[in-house]
């Protein structure tokens, strides 16, 4: 008898440890999950604000400025905000086959899109396609950054599904092409339209706006001055749909 409840208090013992493992894990987890909980309520927008009226700078655009001070060789910040109203259609058809086809279908985020750039991932053994829908860069540009980190995809993923139910599609199209970016310091397509083809954006082509929707999202690299073959063949996919 003695012998059981020793052997009993032994494994008793043994097991302590484990449980306080759990125990502290899941208090961390929850310590974490508050924290993160206060700072999305400290970093929430006013969408009231957003919903119409004028462009807001985004976080890319003051991100640059601050780099920008580093960097000598980098340009001055180019950026012209347009109403939606003076855009192009064939600009904004441009934009979302380029970047988001399902644009008007989903609710901020294409599960399809994923699971094809998931695919596409594993398959050339890299990071090459996020998925990420017009919405999500929008969220990305306006209020977060560039890292690729899954903290920030959480947030930007809580923040798009925020977005989608407070704005119209026809107003995240118009924060999207007035502050993405088409090259180095060039963010939205106003200021787009006047550094690559010297006029407003109103009067692009239907094949300067395919071209225009052709840099990103790599803009930097692969845009109409720079007229890489990675370029060429994303402008040719684009025109098929036209």
């Amino acid at each position: 008898m003695f012998s059981r409840r020793r052997r009993k208090s032994t494994a008793s013992k043994r097991s302590n440890p484990l449980r306080r493992l759990f125990r502290w894990t899941f208090t961390i987890l929850l310590a974490a999950a508050a924290v993160d909980a206060v700072y999305l309520f400290t970093i929430w927008p006013d969408w009231q604000q957003y919903r119409a009226g004028s462009i807001p700078a985004s976080s890319f655009m003051r991100r640059y400025e601050a780099e920008r001070e580093q960097r000598a060789d980098w340009p001055p910040l180019r950026w012209q905000p347009v109403s939606i109203n003076r855009i192009p259609r064939h600009l904004v058809r441009a934009v979302i086959v380029a970047e988001d086809a399902r644009f008007y279908e989903h609710d901020g985020v294409d599960l399809e899109a994923l699971k094809d750039a998931m695919e596409t991932n594993l398959s050339q053994k890299r990071f090459a396609y996020g998925g990420s829908t017009l919405s999500q860069q929008t969220v990305k540009n306006l209020f977060l950054s560039p890292s690729r980190n899954p903290l920030r995809k959480w947030h930007e993923l809580v923040l798009t599904l925020g977005m989608e139910r407070n704005l119209s599609k026809r107003r995240i199209l118009e924060l999207y092409l007035n502050v993405a970016e088409f090259g180095r310091g060039i963010y939205g397509v106003g200021a787009a339209a006047e550094y690559y083809w010297n006029v407003p954006v109103a009067y692009l082509t239907p094949r300067e706006s395919i071209e225009l929707a052709a840099t990103l999202p790599s803009p930097v690299l692969n845009n109409p001055r720079s007229n890489t073959r990675a370029f060429r063949n994303r402008v040719n996919r684009i025109r098929r749909y036209f």
